[in-house]
């Protein structure tokens, strides 16, 4: 139009051809050219620092919604409850297993104290039997070996074997028995054929004891062996036994 120039040719000719494109209007590009005005006045400018105000209300800013939006995050709940719930959950079980232990600690330990203490009764009863039998054994053959060439030892150590009402008798009838094993010039020797306990009360026991008794007298000929049974009551005293009576039987 001829009353309006554009400012970017001044002389009014339209040197580009009109395809239809009409230029920006002034008031559209005012505001682009004001601004790149004044920055070219000014010239080239350097931002300002930022003062310690504003760089230290930025950052907290940024770390305060950063730590806000990090605490409504659900991180460590979760891991806190599992480990909160799990030792619970577990202390069941191992309390359990405690007490399963113990008892069975407790179990065995009563079960070897129960063991070690019949082993000991077995084998202290074991001992006491064979401690009846051999006195018993040796009762037979102090009684039925006797020599007049040492008749006095011999009823010394048939005294020495026994105790009781047995001790008492026979003490009462040595000096005859001596005296008629010295006039006949006896010899007897005894040997255990068989020897067994019959029974055990406490510390008491009857063994029979099964003997080959052979004897000789001067001026008879040879005897045969006879044998001969006896019942011999035995009584324990401390560590030793002693035979308390003494009964020949069939």
């Amino acid at each position: 139009m001829p009353g309006t120039r554009n400012p970017r040719n001044p002389s009014g000719h339209n040197d580009a051809p009109d395809d239809g494109i009409s230029e920006p209007d002034a008031t559209d590009i005012a505001p682009n050219q004001d601004s790149d005005s004044d920055s070219a006045d000014d010239g080239p400018t350097n931002p300002s620092p930022a003062g310690p105000d504003d760089s230290l209300s930025g950052t907290v800013d940024y770390d305060s919604e950063t730590s806000d939006d990090s605490a409504q995050i659900p991180t460590s709940d979760p891991v806190d409850d599992a480990s909160q719930h799990v030792p619970q959950q577990a202390r069941p079980g191992l309390r359990a297993a405690l007490v399963a232990s113990v008892l069975i600690v407790a179990a065995l330990g009563g079960l070897i104290g129960y063991l070690g203490y019949r082993t000991y009764q077995t084998q202290a009863a074991d001992r006491q039997r064979e401690l009846f039998l051999q006195t018993g054994r040796q009762a037979a053959i102090n009684l039925t070996t006797i020599s007049y060439a040492h008749v006095d030892a011999d009823v010394a150590r048939i005294l020495d074997s026994a105790t009781g009402t047995f001790h008492d008798d026979f003490q009462q009838r040595v000096q005859p028995f001596i005296d008629v094993v010295k006039q006949a010039q006896s010899t007897s020797e005894g040997n255990v054929t068989a020897a067994g306990v019959e029974s055990i009360n406490g510390d008491q026991a009857q063994v029979i004891v099964a003997v080959s008794v052979k004897t000789s007298n001067a001026g008879a000929p040879d005897q045969q062996p006879r044998g001969w049974r006896m019942r011999l009551n035995v009584q324990k005293i401390g560590d030793t036994a002693k035979v308390s009576d003494v009964q020949f039987v069939p």
